[in-house]
Formats: C-alpha cells, sequence, structure tokens
C-alpha cells in the first residue's frame, strides 16, 4: 500500500466513484428535502455531515498507505478503549488502563514490523501471541501494588477492552500488510455500514417482533433479516473487491458480515445497556460515540481475517 500504488488500483478508484456518487446523491436529495419541500431535516444534515468528514478520512488513510492504516486503526483503538474505559469506570485506574495502552501500542507495533522469520511485512506469529503478554501484564499490576478490593473487576475490564478493542480490532489494521488490502478494507468498512443501514430500514419498514429487547428495544427481527439479506447480496455484488474469491468465500463474507456485524452492534449495546448509558460518547454528531460506529467491524475484521487466512493467507 502506498499512495502511487492506490492512484493505480481500480479497486480504489472504484470506491471512490462510488462514494462520491451515493453521498453525492444523498446531498442532492436533502438539498431538495430542505429547501424544495421546505422540511426540517437538521438532524440528518448532522448526520451526513459525519458521514463526509468519516468516509473522506478513511480514504485518506488507506491512500496514504500501509503505515497510515495500521497507525489509523490503532488511533481508533486507543479512542474507542478510552469511551470503554470512561463508562465503565476504569477509567480512574490509570494503572490498568496504561497496561491496555500499551497493549494496544504493541498490537500496532506487531503489525508494521518485518517479520524476523519470514521477511514478511507484519510479524504475525507475535501479533497473535501478544494478548498472552499483555494479560499476564494486567494480572500482575494489582499484585505488584498490593492491591485486592476491587481488582477483580478491573483487572476483567481492562482484559476485555484490550481483548475486545486493542487485539481484535486491530485485525483490520493487520489486513494492511496483505497485498490485496485495498479490496479487504474497502470492502469491510462498505459492507459494514451498509449492513447498519439496512439493519435499520428494514427495521423500520418491517420491524414488528424485538429482537432482544433486553439488549437493544430498537432492534428487531426484520431489521435483523434485512440486514443479513443486504449482507449476504454484497459479496457478489462487489466480487471485484477479491476476484479470487471462490462461491464458498464469497457466501462466508456474507455471513461473517451479516452475523459478525449484528453481534457487534449488540455487543456495544449490552455494556451501553449495563453500564446505564445512551451512547459510548459524543465525537461524532449524529451518531455518537466512536465505538457506536466502529462496533460492527470489531467482530467483523477478524473473523474475515481468519477466513482469508484460512484459504489463501493475508500474504
Amino acid at each position: 500500500m502506498s499512495p502511487a500504488a492506490a492512484l493505480a488500483s481500480d479497486i480504489v478508484l472504484t470506491y471512490v466513484k462510488l462514494a462520491v456518487a451515493v453521498l453525492g446523491g444523498i446531498g442532492l436529495l436533502l438539498l431538495f428535502l430542505t429547501y424544495g419541500l421546505k422540511r426540517q431535516v437538521g438532524g440528518v444534515w448532522r448526520t451526513y455531515t459525519s458521514w463526509l468528514v468519516m468516509v473522506s478520512i478513511v480514504l485518506a488513510v488507506v491512500f496514504a498507505g500501509r503505515t497510515a492504516t495500521i497507525m489509523g486503526v490503532a488511533l481508533l483503538a486507543l479512542v474507542g478503549f478510552k469511551e470503554f474505559a470512561r463508562a465503565t469506570g476504569l477509567y480512574r485506574d490509570w494503572w490498568m488502563t496504561g497496561a491496555v495502552y500499551l497493549g494496544i501500542m504493541a498490537v500496532a507495533a506487531s503489525s508494521l514490523v518485518q517479520d524476523p522469520l519470514l521477511n514478511l511485512p507484519g510479524w504475525y506469529g507475535l501479533f497473535m501471541t501478544l494478548p498472552v503478554y499483555i494479560v499476564s501484564l494486567i494480572l500482575v499490576i494489582p499484585i505488584a501494588r498490593n492491591r485486592a478490593k476491587g481488582q477483580l473487576q478491573n483487572s476483567a475490564l481492562a482484559i476485555l477492552g484490550f481483548i475486545y478493542l486493542g487485539w481484535m480490532f486491530s485485525h483490520v489494521g493487520f489486513l494492511a500488510n496483505s497485498p490485496r488490502a485495498y479490496g479487504y478494507l474497502l470492502f469491510l468498512f462498505l459492507a459494514v455500514e451498509g449492513n447498519d443501514v439496512a439493519a435499520f430500514t428494514s427495521g423500520k419498514l418491517f420491524g414488528r417482533r424485538k429482537l432482544r429487547e433486553e439488549i437493544s428495544a430498537n432492534k428487531t427481527w426484520g431489521g435483523s433479516l434485512g440486514a443479513m439479506a443486504v449482507s449476504m447480496a454484497l459479496p457478489w455484488l462487489m466480487r471485484f473487491s477479491f476476484p479470487h474469491f471462490g462461491p464458498l468465500q464469497l457466501v462466508l463474507t456474507g455471513l461473517i458480515v451479516g452475523i459478525g456485524g449484528q453481534l457487534g452492534d449488540l455487543t456495544i449495546s449490552m455494556i451501553k445497556r449495563d453500564v446505564g448509558v445512551k451512547d459510548m460518547g459524543a465525537l461524532i454528531p449524529g451518531h455518537g460515540g466512536l465505538l457506536d460506529r466502529i462496533d460492527s467491524l470489531i467482530f467483523v475484521g477478524p473473523l474475515f481475517f481468519h477466513m482469508v487466512r484460512w484459504f489463501y493467507d493475508v500474504y
């Protein structure tokens, strides 16, 4: 991945054209609603503006290359963990949060450096074994501080935060080491957001029966099935992203996006419901916190990564 490679990539060009067409069309529709029909859509404009910013940042980071992509994913993991730590109360324990921050940076470093044995970009062996060392570090902290009261909860939250955000999510960054990184990454970004939009739209149109009412009052079986249908279709529609995939891999990709994306969304909803907050933050106007936006990718990223590695290897 590099700016020169991005400019020469038909995949990148296609996704840029698609982003311009979709966002441009939505912008024209909002202009018509606002000035033609005199509708009050201020909230929709805020959400749309955030989409413009987010899509532009994603495309710019991917265009900038491998290092920028890995560091960008690491930054998202750091910010996402900060939201998680604040919501759960872990942020008050700087020893635990510091260990998780250190772990996230170590995972990013393992994605950046070259494998000393295979001479390939990204040290996969270290990437996979780092959870052992970071979890051990987290468990040693209470012993080093000679503390017991409240440490089980803090240790558990720190381990969850690192595994969930620092390691699972960082699989997305490690994909930047693949020669097929553009197709993999841009498809994942499009697919998880398409899954979310399909779930919301289908839920509004066909939602009757609640999916998991104790976790998310807005999730319905209609929305879930609609998202699943769209997710199963997307790999076939965007097959240019991975022309080496066969029918089995396309079906598995659809299942990973459809099921994994919704599990990621429900997981964050469960955490929010348990700690009693509506959103994990207010970083993104019209969307809530960063975790509210990347929750689906936290599940889909590692599932897709290991499916690809099983059939084709990452390189």
